[in-house]
């Protein structure tokens, strides 16, 4: 045990994840949040009764099989009250009685496609062949340089070799814009299901690294969801003796001297000798230092991150829509417009299945409008209009959607709708947004996990390694942490 008092900003994932690995090591941790729960973007709420899903659909790391396993059950999002549960089909597009379902089984995905488009014979060969060359590929787990830790941890030869192959088809894929990948294909049916998987300004490559993360046998969804799994980290973080302060907004790092100093928050100074930063880092340099840090990384960050932003819109309905899938992609005979964009297809989340979700007999439906609407409800934020556009959408979204699930015609309890200025406000998130935008043509970048000039200043989250999302969040807190041991040469604990 040591007396360094250690400060981490922000109780989202990879502060949660940062927090429990400093706990564990012997610092004096105390976490500071803004919000009234734990989780940062990875959250639910609650609206009468009716449980939205508003930040987790699948969990990277949720097989056993991976390494990076271990750090969820390490940090206790993963025990045995949130059991993982892997549906199959992952998503299903329903089009009046024809159906066309994404399954996590390469060769039984590969034959429903060619039962529904045997004229896109060579296209579906390519994705299938694609997705079998990237079923080895995962997220490497290994210890900085120098590191004393209790437990070391390397990828081993085997590991890394059978990654190799992807090589054959990365370059290709890191070129071509998702949609172009989905445009080889004729029938229009199977572009709305496979357009359904990421956001459609990705490259090709985030695509099949998805559909291959989902035949690998990951990408499960834990009981009571990201909720839950976060409020399990937190109590694990607390178990250990550490601090969480909600309500707890930090206006400003204090560096003196080149050293971390503390910060101030809710307007009073609170000492620290080291800060971990895992409020998003592209906007943390912007709004959390008197003076500007003065290094490369920094001006990188501000001009290469795109931010993936997203319209979420929740309803709670009161009819049961267990007949349903769990995941159905509705295709549109006219786009539908929100916020600024055009969309071809719904994606409709139905947790009818899933346990205390709604209340006895009655079901909750999400949705995520993904791409760039930031700008559109900023603007409307500022001329008053904002309020009405988002009741607006919901209402459009609900007599839409009623034409495919004529059960919630009429049976709308309850409808939320979250914004990108929402994440924003609730989240401290660039441009609210929960990711990063990997590009096509444009290298895969990642960034320090510690100040170049600063000492005692680390950084974690979405941010450190693209694209961003839990898995990426989890590893960044951990390595965070492991700065911070190196740093003040104490033994790292796993």
């Amino acid at each position: 045990m040591n007396d360094k008092k250690v400060i981490v900003i922000g109780a989202g994932i990879a502060g949660l994840a940062a927090g429990i690995y400093a706990k564990k090591s012997g610092f004096d941790v105390t976490i500071l949040e803004k919000h009234i729960i734990p989780g940062g973007l990875s959250t639910s709420w609650s609206r009468k009764g009716y449980l939205f899903e508003g930040g987790m659909h699948w969990l990277t790391g949720s097989s056993e099989k991976l390494t990076l396993n271990k750090i969820w059950k390490e940090t206790g999002a993963l025990k045995e009250n949130n059991p993982v549960f892997y549906k199959d089909p992952v998503s299903t597009l329903v089009d009046g009685n024809n159906t066309i379902e994404l399954f996590r089984d390469l060769d039984k995905f590969r034959a429903e496609l060619l039962r529904v488009a045997p004229e896109d014979k060579k296209a579906i060969d390519r994705l299938y062949k694609d997705a079998k060359i990237f079923l080895p590929v995962h997220l490497v787990v290994s210890d900085i340089p120098g590191l004393k830790t209790n437990e070391p941890r390397h990828p081993k030869m085997s590991e890394l070799l059978k990654m190799v192959p992807v090589l054959t088809r990365y370059k290709a894929l890191v070129d071509q814009p998702y949609e172009d990948y989905i445009q080889q294909f004729s029938n229009k049916n199977v572009q709305h299901l496979l357009r359904s998987v990421i956001g459609e300004r990705y490259n090709a490559i985030s695509f099949i690294y998805t559909i291959a993360s989902f035949a690998s046998g990951d990408c499960g969804y834990p009981e009571g969801g990201s909720l839950r799994m976060s409020k399990n980290m937190a109590d694990t973080f607390e178990s250990l003796g550490g601090k969480i302060q909600y309500r707890s907004s930090v206006e400003k790092v204090v560096i003196e001297d080149k050293k971390t100093k503390g910060v101030i928050v809710n307007g009073s100074f609170m000492p620290a000798d080291a800060v971990i930063v895992t409020q998003d880092t592209r906007q943390a340099i912007d709004t959390l230092f008197e003076k500007d840090l003065n290094e490369k990384w920094v001006s990188k960050m501000r001009r290469v991150i795109v931010s993936e932003q997203n319209m979420y819109v929740g309803l709670g309905v009161k009819a049961d829509l267990s007949k349903y899938p769990r995941s159905i992609i509705f295709p549109l005979e006219k786009p539908f417009k929100a916020g600024g964009l055009e969309f071809k297809e719904f994606r409709i989340n139905n947790y009818a299945l899933y346990k205390n979700h709604s209340p006895e007999g009655c079901s909750t439906v999400t949705t995520l409008f993904l791409g760039k609407s930031y700008e559109y409800w900023k603007a409307a934020k500022e001329d008053g209009s904002y309020k009405q556009k988002k009741q607006e959408l919901a209402q459009a979204f609900i007599e839409e959607l009623g034409k495919f699930i004529p059960e919630i015609n009429g049976n709308v309890e309850v409808f939320d709708v979250a914004t990108p200025v929402t994440y924003e406000r609730y989240c401290g998130t660039f441009e609210g947004s929960w990711m990063s935008v990997w590009e096509p043509g444009k290298p895969m970048f990642a960034f320090p996990a510690k100040s170049k000039t600063v000492s005692g200043l680390y950084f974690a989250g979405q941010r450190s390694t693209m694209p961003g999302g839990l898995p990426i969040v989890a590893y960044a807190g951990r390595i965070a942490a492991q700065h911070l041991c190196r740093d003040n040469n104490v033994m790292f604990q796993n």
